[in-house]
């Protein structure tokens, strides 16, 4: 994220796999414990995102979703795979931040929103 013209970069990635948490350092010294269900359900793909304003896709049914690898993408992102096959995601290191930053907020808006929808974070049983 660029706060007076500085750009935070991570200094730390841990997958913590055991607990489905994607653990982010940052140089300013922010540290973020990010669960794999968020980073899926906020994933800044075209399937999740839209292509444009007002498109977001409102993902139900992730509750248990795990992080199965993590692949850099040049030197400013990385590209999260998760094990309901969703890969296409690219998450910047901004993004990420701003993950980090907003992660109550954006949270509460999302489990606000499924149960407006009647929707669940558990998947549905065939």
């Amino acid at each position: 994220m660029s706060v007076a013209g500085t750009t935070r970069w991570p200094v730390e990635l841990r997958l913590k796999k055991a607990d489905k948490r994607l653990e982010v350092g940052f140089d300013d010294g922010s540290r973020f414990s990010l669960p794999a269900e968020y980073l899926r359900v906020e994933s800044p793909s075209a399937e999740v995102q839209g292509h444009g304003p007002g498109q977001k896709t409102l993902v139900s049914g992730r509750a248990h979703v795990a992080i199965i690898g993590l692949e850099p993408v040049g030197n400013y992102a990385v590209r999260i795979s998760f094990d309901d096959l969703h890969d296409t995601g690219i998450f910047s290191w901004s993004y990420l931040y701003q993950l980090g930053v907003e992660y109550e907020l954006r949270w509460r808006r999302y489990v606000d929103a499924l149960a407006a929808n009647g929707l669940s974070r558990e998947p549905q049983r065939s």
